[in-house]
């Protein structure tokens, strides 16, 4: 078992949950090929990463059986089966694939239900960690009731086939809606230095105890460019892109980080992050770069 107090970036235990994780994770998705489709060009190398990354404490992996589809989750049976005790793996539901690689937003009972079992047999698990509903636009939250499919989860969980629940690109309202339903543990919403719609939101589920996982924590599809981050990152010899993950770790005690890479490199740069240490100066020039 790894040894959670050494770890620089800290420990978060998750509410309802025994769960204790290294606020600096990993995500899966860039483990699959091209636009998250189909096998990686090299899976012995997406294989190793992920053993590299465990190997290097981190005991949170982010993933999800759309990303492929299955193809992450194959990966990761292969690399880390059978799993150490203390890793927990949190995946998500609510959309499924196209033939063509499209991203098709599915909140149907029978896909949620199909997404469960497809997420336990490709991680060869029994029961599931933490699974995520995805709800919302492409990356904004879209307001709606999300009520219905949240209850077919909590059903799933009741059954004994996933131990707790979270919630992926929702509103405040949605979160207020569904924890009538079953306890919610986590929330993945878009957030990072340039997009911090959620400022609010995070201090409210920091209340809570409830943990906040931002995607896109280093821009997303387009990386985040700022002179300030850039003379920020120069100055503490670090990069901008782990300047940017210190940040992140800095802004809330609640915040998981889960940056996704299938290089070494990178994954060595991310978790090196976690030991970057921003002074308060450093902090409120980075604050202005949401203008």
């Amino acid at each position: 078992m790894s040894d959670l107090k050494s770890h620089p970036g800290g420990t978060f235990t998750f509410p309802h949950t025994s769960i204790t994780v290294n606020r600096m994770g990993y995500g899966a998705m860039q483990l699959a090929g091209p636009h998250v489709f189909g096998p990686p060009r090299d899976y012995n190398e997406a294989v190793d990463v992920l053993r590299e990354a465990v190997a290097s404490n981190v005991n949170h992996i982010d993933t999800s059986d759309f990303y492929g589809p299955h193809v992450t989750n194959q990966i990761i049976k292969e690399a880390l089966h059978p799993y150490q005790e203390d890793l927990t793996i949190v995946t998500k539901v609510g959309a499924r694939r196209g033939d063509d690689g499209s991203w098709i937003l599915d909140t149907s009972r029978q896909c949620l239900i199909d997404s469960v079992h497809d997420n336990l047999r490709n991680l060869g698990l029994e029961r599931l960690d933490i699974v995520n509903l995805r709800v919302g636009g492409v990356s904004q939250p879209t307001e709606a009731s999300i009520g219905e499919p949240f209850t077919v989860l909590a059903e799933l969980q009741r059954q004994g086939l996933i131990q707790h629940l979270g919630l992926s690109n929702i509103t405040r309202t949605q979160l207020e809606e569904v924890q009538k339903i079953a306890p919610v543990v986590c929330v993945q919403n878009f957030y990072n230095l340039a997009n911090r719609t959620d400022d609010a939101f995070i201090d409210l589920l920091a209340a809570q105890g409830i943990a906040y996982v931002p995607f896109f924590p280093l821009g997303g599809f387009t990386p985040l460019q700022s002179s300030t981050l850039e003379s920020t990152a120069s100055a503490l010899s670090a990069t901008s892109m782990q300047v940017a993950l210190a940040w992140l770790l800095q802004r809330s005690p609640n915040i998981l980080l889960i940056p996704g890479t299938s290089s070494h490199t990178h994954l060595r740069e991310n978790i090196a992050a976690a030991g970057l240490k921003l002074p308060s100066e450093a902090i409120e020039d980075l604050n202005t770069i949401a203008g």
